[in-house]
């Protein structure tokens, strides 16, 4: 039998682009449509178009017709394609809807240009005061803008992107395998235009296509109080501009808390450990504290012993998550012994000693501390 000639089945020229094959079917599959013509010459005649887009619009099978053969001839004739009912899908939908449904028979279809840029992340260091009570940052990047020459279209001024020759704006080719089971299609990325379905001839001399170029900027960033180490901010739309100019991405600023050297934090409670000489903790004082609201006095009740701890309310770091209040100041106290007594001093703890009947003092284990050494027997005298 000689070739059909699936040309005059969509009634077009030997010659016609791929955009008009298209519209022959999308005309034809919007007059035979069993839903709209449920005659059976009307079917019969919608398999034939069908089949015959399914050819002119494969480029390799497109080439076996134009030499002169069938693609369908051997292995299944008019349906035996591994399109079978479903090929041409995509364009029936787009036949009575206007858009492309990238699916079934008819294959992905070509990838969008314009892609969504990634994100960005940049860590900035801060101090204590900064993370607790918050501050303002001008951020330096060095990230991808929109091109400002083509805006983003990748394009030289006056020009558009032209269709593929290899995958007639399909973004894939496909190939025909024969075997025992009959005809085998395969679609892969087109290799000429990356999937996309066009090619840029004269691109843009600034972003060579890109859409986007690299271009250092500042952006200013406003860290609320309460941030923690290792906490991220988003700033949205601040990122990455994507391929062809496509939305940006997100950038995340990463807090780095410095060391402070006093205070270490604790969520949002600050803790701090001070020295006072055994004779201010046996006879009470007051002492000087620098915190982050300035010079605080704290009172050191006589008889305070080692690892005491004073609490100041509301002096550690604002809540973040609440949005009112703040964290508390821990002062741990940590009591002196001395180590090196002159003649005098030494006469004097003596009778100190004798008043307090500890010349022998007896040790014992307490709850909290088990052992035995001379600052647990000072401890316990002064507790007396």
């Amino acid at each position: 039998m000689p070739p059909r000639d699936y040309y005059a089945i969509l009634g077009v020229s030997r010659n016609a682009s791929a955009d008009e094959i298209k519209k022959a079917y999308r005309k034809l599959a919007r007059e035979l449509h069993p839903d709209l013509n449920p005659s059976p010459e009307a079917q019969e005649r919608f398999k034939e178009v069908t089949v015959a887009y399914e050819v002119l619009s494969d480029p390799q099978k497109r080439e076996v017709v134009d030499l002169g053969g069938d693609p369908l001839s051997q292995g299944g004739g008019m349906g035996g394609g591994m399109g079978g009912p479903f090929a041409g899908f995509a364009d029936i939908m787009d036949a009575f809807f206007g858009g492309a449904t990238g699916g079934m028979g008819g294959g992905r279809g070509p990838r969008s240009r314009i892609r969504p840029g990634a994100d960005a992340l940049y860590r900035v260091d801060l101090d204590l005061a900064e993370t607790a009570f918050g501050t303002t940052r001008e951020l330096n990047l060095d990230t991808a803008i929109l091109c400002a020459r083509c805006q983003g279209a990748g394009t030289a001024a006056g020009t558009h992107p032209e269709t593929c020759g290899t995958c007639n704006g399909r973004g894939e080719v496909q190939s025909v395998q024969r075997s025992f089971l009959g005809q085998i299609v395969t679609a892969r990325t087109c290799p000429e235009c990356g999937g996309v379905g066009t090619r840029i001839r004269n691109p843009c001399p600034d972003c060579a296509g890109e859409g986007r170029v690299r271009a250092h900027r500042t952006v200013t960033v406003k860290v609320p109080a309460g941030v923690e180490d290792g906490m991220r901010l988003r700033l949205s739309g601040e990122g990455e501009i994507g391929p062809g100019g496509g939305p940006p991405g997100d950038l995340y600023v990463e807090i780095r808390e410095r060391a402070h050297p006093v205070f270490s934090r604790d969520a949002d409670d600050l803790h701090c450990h001070f020295s006072i000489p055994m004779t201010a903790a046996a006879l009470g004082t007051s002492v000087k504290l620098e915190t982050l609201d300035g010079e605080e006095s704290v009172d050191v009740k006589p008889g305070t012993q080692s690892g005491t701890v004073i609490t100041l309310r509301g002096r550690g770091v604002p809540h973040l998550s609440r949005g009112v209040g703040r964290g508390d100041l821990h002062v741990h106290l940590d009591v002196e012994t001395p180590t090196k007594l002159d003649a005098e001093q030494e006469s004097l703890l003596g009778q100190l000693a004798a008043l307090r009947d500890e010349e022998q003092p007896e040790i014992r284990a307490t709850a909290t501390d088990q052992g035995g050494g001379l600052f647990s027997r000072l401890r316990d005298a002064f507790n007396k």
